[in-house]
């Protein structure tokens, strides 16, 4: 047994899992940084009184929430015929924009609105206010939410290797476990993928504790 499981250990079975997870690390990293932006967007929009641009960020984000993202990568890879690596970007992009709007939202109706009307009644424009006074504390008081859903969206790109066979970790991992069929070499892949997700989560996990900590005594 011990000698099966050796087998898995070979520097080249190491650097194919690698691979899968520099793929998985650049989709995550791409649709975190566009959906923070984006998000941020839809989150001002939805959080005005009135206007179209209410209407149309209360109807995007509704509509994406409540669709789950297998359905997004499915929609974005087969009708939108685009390749397996952008649909991979594009389609958690999608979900995640909805998924961190609602979040920053929060943030945005947690901050006190004395502050806005402190910062009005000393000439701050609209976009000032929303530039200096009230997007850094919301942000602030949401970093774990948003840290959370970017930590869910490193975990479901599994899902890209079963939908448009994209070959990230977990689909690196998979067709491992098709070259070694013995059941302890089948656990041992999977113990070292589990590991790996933990390791990269975790480290995301405690970078923003340490941030928030830092904010904390900063504010």
């Amino acid at each position: 047994m011990s000698e099966q499981i050796s087998q898995i250990f070979t520097a080249n079975n190491m650097k194919f899992l690698f691979d899968g997870l520099k793929l998985t690390l650049y989709i995550s990293f791409i649709a975190i940084v566009l959906s923070t932006i984006f998000g941020t967007i839809l989150a001002i929009f939805r959080n005005q009184k009135r206007g179209p641009l209410k209407i149309l960020a209360s109807i995007y984000i509704e509509i994406v929430r409540n669709i789950p993202n297998l359905l997004w990568i499915y929609v974005i890879f087969l009708i939108f015929k685009i390749k397996s690596t952008p649909a991979g970007i594009v389609s958690f992009t999608v979900f995640t924009t909805a998924a961190l709007a609602e979040i920053i939202r929060g943030g945005l109706n947690g901050v006190d609105t004395g502050q806005k009307e402190a910062a009005r009644s000393q000439g701050f424009s609209k976009f000032q206010i929303i530039r200096y006074i009230v997007l850094p504390q919301a942000i602030r008081n949401v970093l774990p939410a948003i840290v959370s859903q970017f930590v869910t969206v490193i975990k479901d790109t599994s899902f890209l290797y079963s939908v448009i066979a994209l070959q990230e970790l977990f689909g690196k991992s998979y067709i491992l476990m098709g070259r070694y069929g013995q059941t302890g070499q089948v656990f041992t892949i999977y113990g070292i993928v589990a590991l790996i997700y933990f390791a990269v989560n975790f480290s995301i996990s405690q970078f923003s504790r340490w941030l928030s900590r830092n904010w904390a005594k900063g504010y």
